[in-house]
């Protein structure tokens, strides 16, 4: 008989820790996952600002899982690969070599850590898409080659270049060189078909740049914008990055988004913005 209760509560045991995945939602309309994916240390020069006109030098760096109801879509995979990230949650600044230039990145949770604590492995995605390929949005690409890639021409062409355009990682995306991919060739595209999951097309910081609208049932329309701003001064001072692929077609895919946001009332998260996101709820906590 003891033999037999031990074993009954060996089956109620769940293992936990980095690899425990939770019980995963059975949704009716779309959720809302924020990750944190780092704090990347910023230099406002860049962007035609001084350190006197930010309220912050520093950027968040952030990750987003959309659960639907008919599938899930990850958007962004951070700036440090998670092969790298030493275990335990303790904030670590990791050294980021470029081609031509070096960051910083302070990062506690991995990636594919933070994905188990909402009930999802990189094989649970459906599909994997990129605001841009810029290093600090694909650290973590190789891990999702799994999913259905969501991309447009000029960017996937650029990304596999012979020549790569700056602030490129290709060694952290190599792998997406063969998944599924869905090229979109339309400005707006309708991930799952209803109009709750909208990537929306804001070329001109990359070719191919893009923003990613999802309307939520109780938090309302929310629009990630990828780097179309990344210092919320950029918006008010109407300043473009140094280092934009065109810097006038930016500001024209600014001012359309920013009258899409207008037209339907919707948030705008700059996605790094560090206090904005700082302000908003992370994983597992979510917006629905």
């Amino acid at each position: 008989m003891k033999m037999l209760i031990l074993a009954l509560i060996g089956t109620l045991i769940v293992p936990i820790g980095m690899d425990a995945v939770q019980q995963r939602p059975q949704l009716k309309s779309p959720r809302l996952y924020v990750f944190d994916c780092g704090m990347l240390e910023g230099d406002p020069v860049r962007f035609n600002l001084t350190r006197e006109e930010v309220a912050t030098t520093n950027f968040s760096v952030a990750c987003y899982l959309v659960v639907h109801p008919k599938g899930t879509l990850l958007w962004d995979t951070g700036a440090v690969p998670d092969a790298e990230v030493k275990s335990g949650n303790q904030p670590t600044r990791y050294h980021i070599v470029l081609p031509n230039t070096e960051r910083y990145v302070t990062l506690a949770k991995s990636l594919k850590r933070q994905l188990a604590e909402v009930g999802y492995t990189p094989k649970d995605i459906n599909y994997l898409a990129l605001s841009h390929y810029h290093w600090d949005h694909t650290a973590n690409n190789n891990d999702f080659a799994g999913a259905t890639w969501l991309v447009r021409q000029v960017e996937r062409d650029a990304m596999f270049a012979a020549k790569l355009p700056d602030l490129v990682q290709r060694s952290t995306y190599e792998a997406l060189r063969n998944s599924k991919t869905i090229v979109i060739k339309s400005d707006d595209y309708d991930v799952f078909g209803d109009g709750t999951v909208m990537i929306k097309y804001a070329p001109g910081h990359t070719p191919g740049h893009q923003v990613l609208f999802v309307k939520l049932a109780r938090t309302g329309p929310v629009l990630l914008s990828g780097d179309l701003y990344h210092y919320p001064e950029e918006r008010t001072l109407d300043r473009v990055p140094t280092f934009d692929a065109d810097g006038a077609q930016n500001r024209r895919a600014r001012t359309a988004i920013d009258a899409f946001v207008k037209k339907n009332n919707a948030q705008l998260w700059i996605q790094h913005d560090f206090k904005g996101n700082a302000a908003l709820k992370k994983a597992p906590a979510f917006y629905d």
